[in-house]
């Protein structure tokens, strides 16, 4: 397990790419007034010693250098110390909607970034209950297997998006499905499932059966709505550029829309409820409240309780690197000069 004390200094290197910007226009004037000068050949002859490769060797030691010092203000910090602690929680798994669909903007900045947001501030919210993660659209695939990491249940739900899943469509039941799958461990009296869509769904009525099958498993399924009952049309975007809009078979153009009554439906059938997911503060509070009042059952977790230092292994590979910019001449080296190694001609 890495720790990492200072994240802020991160920020030093974004001193890298202006530096190579840098070094590049210099290399483009330097040329450019040599030649007011000289011509190449002349050049050669007057400064036959001169290295074109050790400027840039350089350069690489230089922006290495700093990279390391930067790892080493920022501190990594490797566990090594493994204890066992008791907790006290619930198992919540959620169940994120992936499909094409959740690239509608009539929620800021799209349905599907409004969606992991939800999902991230209720984890913010959360101190000891276990969560798994599931991305679905045509099928369901597990993201997150249940866990007491909610540093990695974060960075796996950054990660998703909807070209995760080649199979397109909605089908809620298929996560419901694989959701109870994720509950191992049978004494939890508490588990919970959060869907989290604009409530399109392909599974044709399959989502009441899965439920239903869910509830006899001892899961409470609420659902989180995002996006408008207006509705909105899917953008087709490249590099962040809108190219056009998604079009059915007869060429209109799609308006995908917030169906609330397919997710109230499964909210009733599982024992849960319905949660409008536009403002996310009322969303994550109201999530919070329900958490509260069921039952939490006592589980074991290892943590890590010591970490070491690892920043002096950095500051030292960044100082040695930095030395080697500073020691290394421009000039070429006479031994490497006479292994001729890059087939140079030899200037009389």
């Amino acid at each position: 397990m890495i720790q990492l004390d200072e994240k802020i200094y991160f920020y030093l290197l974004t001193i890298v790419p202006v530096l190579v910007v840098l070094f590049i226009f210099v290399q483009i004037w330097k040329k450019r007034t040599q030649k007011k000068f000289a011509d190449s050949p002349l050049m050669k002859r007057l400064t036959p010693d001169r290295s074109d490769f050790k400027s840039t060797l350089k350069l690489l030691f230089f922006l290495i250098g700093i990279s390391l010092l930067t790892l080493g203000l920022v501190n990594p910090k490797i566990g090594t110390k493994l204890e066992t602690v008791k907790r006290e929680g619930v198992d919540i798994v959620f169940a994120v909607d992936v499909s094409k669909s959740m690239l509608a903007e009539d929620i800021a900045p799209n349905r599907l970034e409004k969606a992991k947001r939800l999902v991230s501030e209720i984890i913010n919210q959360l101190a000891s209950d276990r969560i798994g993660i599931i991305a679905y659209a045509g099928q369901a695939f597990p993201q997150l297997p249940i866990t007491t990491d909610y540093g990695a249940a974060k960075m796996f739900l950054q990660g998703m998006n909807t070209d995760m899943l080649t199979s397109q469509g909605t089908a809620i039941d298929a996560a419901i499905e694989l959701a109870t799958t994720y509950y191992d461990d049978e004494e939890q009296t508490n588990r919970v499932l959060f869907i989290i869509s604009d409530g399109e769904d392909h599974s044709e009525g399959a989502a009441l059966d899965a439920v239903e099958l869910a509830t006899e498993e001892g899961i409470i399924v609420y659902t989180i709505g995002v996006g408008k009952a207006k509705g909105a049309p899917i953008p087709i975007k490249r590099n962040g550029v809108v190219e056009s809009l998604k079009k059915d078979s007869q060429g209109e153009v799609v308006i995908t829309k917030l169906n609330e009554a397919v997710l109230e439906d499964i909210a009733d059938e599982g024992n849960g409820e319905y949660i409008d997911g536009t403002n996310t503060e009322e969303a994550v509070e109201f999530i919070k409240e329900q958490l509260n009042q069921m039952d939490k059952k006592e589980f074991e977790a290892k943590q890590f309780a010591e970490y070491k230092d690892q920043f002096q292994w950095f500051l030292g590979a960044g100082l040695i690197f930095l030395f080697l910019d500073i020691f290394i001449l421009d000039r070429k080296t006479s031994w490497l000069r006479k292994l001729n190694l890059f087939n140079e001609k030899v200037v009389d």
